[in-house]
């Protein structure tokens, strides 16, 4: 049994014991509930108000109209009832020495006003004295004690069956509430990150939702929020909630779909669940895009993420132009990566090597059997660097003013050697007038451009000028610039020819 079915017992059993309390009050006569007229001091009855009042105050001592007034009272107590409408006398009529204030024997002038006042026939009341209140409770018979605490208990008890009536009618209300909460659908956000995504201008995201709601019924559609994660509504339940597909924005951007699931739980109208939801939908390579990556997009688009099929329709044709375009583009660019793959490939009867791709479009080569020189633009008279394949156990000797940047052994028998002017000392040291060199007459953007290419641009003409070399001319540390560089972009590439 439960709390709810107890309650109501025990309110039917109250209400049944004040029933009968109630009965049994009106079961007594009026007999059994006066007081005692023995207990009583003040006497209601007219005719004796009457004797007393046609008596002469000034012809009867106290003491005498004291015990005359006593004997009254006595008489009067025997005496059966009569009409008290024959023995009413207005205030009007008195005589001046039956008003409420005369004059006493022995007190001079001086007023004694009346124990009691009349009003029409019946004196007011007067408190009893506690001897008086002690006297009437124990003249008071068990039997009306009795009803009397029955009727007091039965008060109690419609005063708790009315509380608890209250009390379980508030219950109630708040279980009418909790229900009426429970089958109303909330508006709950997710957190949401898609780069470059307008879900005016494109499509809505789809969410896939499953689950319980407070019913116990199973749930399982799919809902679509904005770039913001509003647009859910669910009753209040436990769900999963994971991406369906990619919105499509409106340039044709898809989004690389989350593959994680969470759990959410929906207790309260405009609730934030970013806490508990987050998404992140990433922009892959356009041109990686797959046309089912497009065609799922589309399908949840034409469902519910755009505004109508037609609409839909367009991001479909907008996702797969990026698409096709994005693959031609990367195939242009693998195309001509080929092409200058095979312009920088250079090739001598023993080795062969790849002009460094920051060397590719300013530089041009010679060759001449196993020696291949590397020069600046169009001008064979500024050598960047000069390779020659020299046979194991012979030296290699290099041409006057250059410098031997390096060596790479081919494993055939043969080592190759790059040489060359050493451009960030020798165009400083020009310009400061130290040399008579003929690098001297190249243009400054020349000089500027050969220093660049032979480190790399690593520092700028003025540090290598300033600070690296400076002008006092320290070669050490100028050709340290250019044989690191050269060891790092064009010796790797020295293979020996197949």
């Amino acid at each position: 049994m439960n709390d709810e079915t107890m309650g109501q017992e025990d309110a039917a059993q109250d209400a049944e014991a004040c029933a009968e309390a109630l009965e049994s009050l009106d079961r007594i006569s009026l007999d059994e509930i006066a007081f005692d007229d023995s207990g009583v001091d003040v006497q209601d009855e007219p005719e004796t108000e009457a004797q007393s009042d046609n008596q002469d105050a000034g012809d009867v001592e106290p003491a005498e109209d004291e015990a005359d007034h006593e004997g009254t009272e006595s008489e009067a107590g025997n005496q059966p009832e009569s009409d008290t409408s024959e023995e009413t006398v207005l205030l009007d009529s008195l005589p001046a020495e039956d008003s409420l204030t005369r004059e006493l024997p022995g007190l001079g002038s001086a007023p004694a006003v009346d124990e009691t006042i009349a009003m029409g026939d019946i004196p007011l009341p007067s408190v009893p004295s506690a001897r008086e209140a002690e006297v009437r409770h124990r003249k008071m018979s068990p039997k009306r004690r009795n009803l009397m605490v029955a009727g007091v208990v039965a008060v109690a008890l419609v005063a708790g069956g009315a509380g608890y009536a209250a009390w379980n009618g508030y219950q109630q209300e708040q279980a009418a509430a909790v229900a009426a909460n429970a089958h109303t659908m909330m508006s709950v956000q997710i957190g949401m990150h898609a780069a470059g995504l307008d879900c005016s201008t494109g499509s809505k995201i789809p969410v896939q939702v499953s689950g319980q709601d407070s019913d116990g019924s199973s749930v399982s559609e799919t809902l679509y929020v904005d770039e913001h994660g509003r647009g859910i509504k669910l009753l209040p339940g436990d769900y999963t909630l994971s991406i369906a597909a990619s919105p499509i924005a409106a340039d044709g951007t898809i989004y690389t779909v989350p593959t994680t699931k969470t759990q959410v739980t929906v207790k309260s109208d405009g609730q934030d669940l970013s806490a508990q939801a987050t998404f992140k939908l990433k922009v892959p390579s356009a041109d990686t895009v797959t046309d089912d990556q497009i065609d799922a997009a589309a399908k949840y688009a034409e469902e519910g993420g755009a505004s109508s099929a037609a609409a839909a329709k367009v991001l479909q044709q907008a996702a797969t132009a990026r698409r096709d375009a994005a693959v031609n583009a990367v195939s242009a660019q693998k195309a001509q990566a080929s092409r200058d793959a095979d312009a920088r490939h250079k090739a001598t009867d023993l080795y062969q090597l790849d002009i460094p791709v920051e060397w590719y479009g300013k530089v041009a080569t010679w060759q001449n059997g196993s020696t291949l020189c590397i020069y600046l633009g169009d001008d064979a008279n500024t050598p960047l660097v000069t390779l020659v394949a020299v046979r194991e156990g012979e030296s290699f000797t290099p041409d006057e003013g250059d410098t031997v940047l390096g060596a790479a052994n081919l494993g055939n028998g043969y080592t190759v050697y790059p040489s060359g002017p050493v451009y960030p000392y020798v165009v400083p040291q020009t310009i400061n007038g130290r040399t008579q060199n003929p690098v001297s007459t190249y243009p400054m953007d020349t000089a500027i451009e050969l220093v660049e290419l032979t480190t790399g641009n690593r520092y700028t003409y003025s540090q290598i000028k300033n600070d690296l070399v400076g002008k006092d001319g320290k070669a050490d540390a100028a050709t340290k610039l250019e044989t690191d560089y050269l060891a790092q972009i064009l010796m790797p590439s020295v293979k020996a020819q197949d």
